[in-house]
């Protein structure tokens, strides 16, 4: 029997075996890496706000203030029940009255003006004075310069003014705009009135005008005039008969889709002509 306070003393072979420790659990440790291209994402919007920014300012520096005045009027009626002015309405384009061309906002198909030119100018064109195409800005009246205008010279003769007079009659009861080109032949020419082609061919352009606002009594805002020197010829080639072709002065009745893509809109009406043809 063992007194208290001393402990058992025991052989070799007795001792208790020791229970091993479990081993404690290490939590792993995630180790975050820096994510290095997260600026792309601001970088991403910040582009993106500078573009719409510029383009913004493109829009606005770009923008036509007549237009844009008109677009607004139209807009507000449109809002307020009203059709804007000068529009017609989708059945009366489908359903045009019989015998007469399909308008919009005063302006007309020119097919009606060709068949009528066509009648009018018989002889004219008969003589290969005057010709009449149709092209993606409109009709075409090609007036050549044999027995229009004297070589050199801007003044026109008397037959020019009687197909002048009956174009303007073609003309005035319409609402297309017209433009005036004239066009010359490549020989250079240096007189004391003209000193260059482009001189002549814009002095042909501005006569003919005259002669329809003053004469024919249309419009003066109706028409433009503009000289193209030698530069835009009708066909190819130096020989007479080219050369021929190429110097005239064409009126283009403006198509409805050219005008209104094109022409300028006047901020306030101009008065109407005077003298009109009898």
């Amino acid at each position: 029997m063992l007194s208290r306070g001393r402990r058992r003393r025991y052989d070799d072979d007795e001792l208790p075996t020791p229970v091993p420790a479990k081993p404690r659990a290490v939590r792993k440790r995630v180790v975050e890496h820096p994510n290095h291209e997260r600026w792309l994402v601001s970088y991403a919007d910040f582009i993106t706000l500078l573009f719409a920014v510029f383009t913004m300012m493109y829009s606005l520096s770009a923008l036509d203030a007549k237009k844009f005045s008109s677009m607004a009027e139209s807009m507000q009626r449109a809002f307020n029940g009203k059709p804007p002015a000068g529009t017609v309405a989708v059945n009366d384009l489908k359903n045009p009255p019989a015998g007469k061309d399909k308008t919009v906002g005063g302006l007309v198909s020119l097919t009606q003006v060709r068949a009528q030119l066509e009648q009018t100018l018989s002889k004219a064109i008969g003589a290969k004075q005057v010709s009449l195409e149709m092209d993606h800005r409109g009709l075409v009246i090609s007036i050549r310069e044999a027995g229009s205008f004297a070589v050199s010279s801007a003044d026109l003769s008397a037959d020019a003014q009687v197909i002048l007079a009956e174009i303007g009659r073609a003309l005035v009861n319409i609402a297309n705009n017209v433009r005036v080109e004239g066009h010359t032949d490549p020989v250079p020419i240096h007189t004391d009135r003209f000193a260059s082609n482009w001189e002549l061919s814009t002095a042909r352009a501005t006569i003919v005008v005259r002669f329809m606002t003053e004469r024919a009594g249309i419009a003066p805002q109706r028409f433009s005039a503009a000289g193209y020197a030698e530069f835009m010829p009708r066909v190819a080639g130096t020989s007479p008969e080219a050369r021929a072709r190429n110097r005239r002065v064409d009126l283009i009745v403006l198509s409805p889709p050219t005008q209104a893509a094109e022409e300028p809109v006047a901020a306030v009406k101009s008065p109407p002509a005077a003298h009109p043809l009898p």
